[in-house]
């Protein structure tokens, strides 16, 4: 009698093992010190939570090298699946190659690959909402009745995509003024201290620039602090992209005038729902476009609540 049940009781049990066990996903970030990442994060795994995966993420700290160390220790683990940010557009394609051999899935979270295969791609807009950012620099410019204002900006690095989009968005706005860009700086470290010493540099060699575009979120704050400390906040405009909480009083104040958030927060959750939709076998979108919000002191009230969760991962 025992024999009888103890065959289909050793075929049964690894069954029940395998459904109770929670899978698990990873996330390749490019850096945990920039915000717009930490809240990336948070919303792939207020996603995963749902579904029972947890989730585990490697830094890269902006190093290409530190990425594939990375990709090579998720996959000797045998992840479920990979979620990557990549450091930039050009070595994405050795992780994703890197991956489909090892046979894991892969959904791209922002900045975007020069080739290769994934699952699903979740992506802002990131030309249309720098141009969104340029048009109100248009705007102030002429209330205050300047023509072909001198302009600058602190990029992302110009080997990710997003970078070359957003520096393409905000030139193409520019053009409707005739701005000349006097300097261009391309961000190496994504810190407060870098874009600080860049706008420092640009305030310095060109006294009659009117108007800084920042590229992303912590070194925006950098450059608030050069344009102080240089005390030219009567006579130039700073602009940015991504958000951070500080920026809602800067943006009360005018120390900021118009930033395009991205939402960091709702693209995880787009990321981590895509991925899992695609473990169990479900048909995904191929692109997702996360829209970006156009925030001044005109708007801030009104768009603050949606903000405060799809931006800011509900920090404020």
């Amino acid at each position: 009698m025992i024999k009888r049940f103890l065959f289909p009781l050793l075929f049964v049990l690894p069954l029940l093992i395998t459904a109770g066990r929670s899978g698990e996903i990873v996330y390749l970030t490019p850096s945990l010190d920039v915000p717009f990442w930490r809240y990336l994060l948070k919303g792939i795994e207020s996603e995963a939570e749902k579904e029972g995966y947890t989730v585990t993420a490697y830094d890269s700290t902006n190093d290409a090298a530190r990425q594939l160390s990375n990709v090579q220790d998720a996959i000797s683990r045998k992840v479920d699946g990979i979620l990557i940010s990549p450091t930039d557009s050009s070595t994405a394609p050795r992780i994703l190659q890197m991956a489909g051999q090892a046979g894991i899935p892969v959904v791209i979270a922002d900045i975007g690959t020069d080739s290769g295969d994934y699952v699903s791609f979740i992506i802002s807009d990131n030309f249309e909402g720098a141009e969104q950012v340029g048009a109100e620099a248009v705007r102030l410019f002429k209330e205050k009745g300047l023509e072909k204002p001198e302009v600058g900006q602190v990029s992302l690095s110009l080997a990710r995509a997003n970078g070359q989009k957003r520096a393409g968005g905000w030139r193409k706005a520019m053009e409707e003024i005739g701005a000349v860009e006097v300097d261009l700086k391309q961000m190496q470290l994504y810190t407060a201290e870098e874009t600080f010493k860049y706008v420092q540099d640009m305030l310095t060699a060109n006294p009659d620039i009117k108007g800084l575009f920042i590229h992303s979120d912590a070194p925006s704050v950098g450059a608030v602090r050069a344009i102080q400390t240089s005390r030219m906040g009567s006579t130039v405009m700073l602009f940015g992209f991504d958000g951070m909480p500080e920026f809602i009083e800067y943006i009360r104040d005018g120390r900021l005038l118009a930033v395009g958030m991205q939402q960091p927060y709702l693209m995880g959750a787009e990321s981590g729902k895509t991925l899992i939709r695609h473990l169990k076998g479900e048909t995904v979108p191929k692109e997702v476009m996360v829209p970006i919000i156009l925030v001044s002191k005109a708007n801030l009230d009104e768009v603050l609540p949606t903000i405060t969760l799809t931006v800011f991962g509900g920090e404020l």
